[in-house]
């Protein structure tokens, strides 16, 4: 195998990395992992945010976080794993760090963005040769083409929309009327 392809997929292979840390964020809203809240303490959270139920909401996002980010990190499954990661992280921009700027340091929307691009060049390029998507001979390049790559991104893209549009106001806490 020529030098310059051993190097490219080794690139991939690092670049497939962010699975990982996009599975501990999956792990920390499941399980309390990674010094995470898991389900109960997220789903409150999310029920601040507006999602209700709150801990239905909070294991969606963490099983899309682990799923996407532990296929992608083994590389199999084509562009599913990426496009939960858009799913999750377009949500999260949305609801809870798009208010705060771009960058990290003030809780903005910079890590997200470069999750989401990362995402999206592994659904259209590929895992390379260290995967198991390659192991397995699954040549996602002929199974889905750029053109369903596309759709299926867009299909994430609208799951997250509406995601976030089902959001509802935190009701204002009961009064007791006068006596």
């Amino acid at each position: 195998m020529p030098r310059q392809i051993i190097i490219f997929n080794l690139a991939l292979l690092v670049i497939r990395l962010v699975g990982v840390g996009m599975a501990a964020h999956g792990a920390q809203k499941l399980y309390g992992w990674f010094g995470g809240h898991g389900l109960v303490g997220t789903g409150s959270f999310f029920e601040k945010l507006g999602f209700r139920p709150g801990r239905f909401f909070a294991f969606a996002a963490g099983a899309g976080e682990l799923g996407g980010g532990l296929l992608v990190a083994l590389g199999l499954g084509g562009p599913i794993g990426p496009a939960l990661i858009v799913l999750v992280m377009t949500v999260a921009a949305l609801t809870v760090h798009i208010r705060n700027g771009y960058l990290i340091g003030v809780n903005g929307i910079e890590l997200n963005v470069v999750y989401i691009a990362l995402a999206m060049a592994l659904g259209y390029i590929g895992f390379g040769n260290y995967s198991l998507d390659h192991v397995l001979q699954l040549s996602w390049s002929s199974l889905v083409p750029p053109t369903r790559v596309t759709i299926t991104f867009a299909i994430a893209g609208a799951i997250a929309l509406v995601n976030v549009a089902l959001r509802r106001p935190q009701p204002p806490p009961a009064t007791e009327a006068p006596k």
